[in-house]
């Protein structure tokens, strides 16, 4: 595990192009062009940004950027990939704990993130609504944040916002 360098973006690509399904009649998935949108909007978070690598191979990625919980910055988590060959292995686990951590080191009060709830709980992963955390969409208890710092719903709550590169997922998904 180790943060993403310069020369791994074009590898990071592709571990989430093999990772991810391609929704039909697009050419890949949507998590390859959102991160050439995140990178070039630049808020990508680079100290919470991470590898995994196997025999010099780029097997798994994390990606964070900024979002902001009202007017209050924030980070948002994704997309995150491992090589379906390398999955099952406690590669995305890895990735993971390195994300906490690094956020914790940083002073970052929570992140966010959309997934399983079964799958992220057991990083202390909680439905961001019982932290007060409005979703951006209607995702219910599959939008989840992982407080880093005591939080106070009614002062540290409010709506939650992706990075601008993510708005671009709902023109994409309209025109599929």
């Amino acid at each position: 595990m180790r943060a993403e360098s310069p020369e791994d973006i074009l590898a990071v690509r592709r571990v989430h192009a093999e990772s991810f399904a391609t929704p039909p009649g697009a050419a890949e998935p949507i998590e390859a062009p959102l991160l050439d949108r995140l990178r070039a909007d630049g808020t990508v978070l680079s100290a919470l940004t991470f590898v995994a690598v196997r025999d010099g191979e780029v097997v798994g990625s994390v990606v964070c950027s900024r979002g902001r919980i009202g007017e209050r910055p924030s980070v948002g988590l994704g997309p995150i990939a491992v090589l379906p060959s390398h999955q099952r292995q406690g590669i995305g686990s890895a990735l993971m704990a390195a994300v906490i951590d690094a956020a914790q080191v940083a002073g970052e009060r929570e992140i966010a993130l959309l997934g399983d709830p079964a799958y992220y709980a057991r990083f202390g992963f909680l439905p961001a609504a019982q932290l007060g955390i409005q979703s951006p969409g209607p995702w219910g208890e599959y939008f989840q944040a992982r407080p880093l710092t005591h939080l106070d719903p009614s002062r540290d709550g409010g709506p939650f916002r992706y990075a601008s590169a993510f708005d671009s997922l709902e023109d994409t998904a309209d025109e599929h």
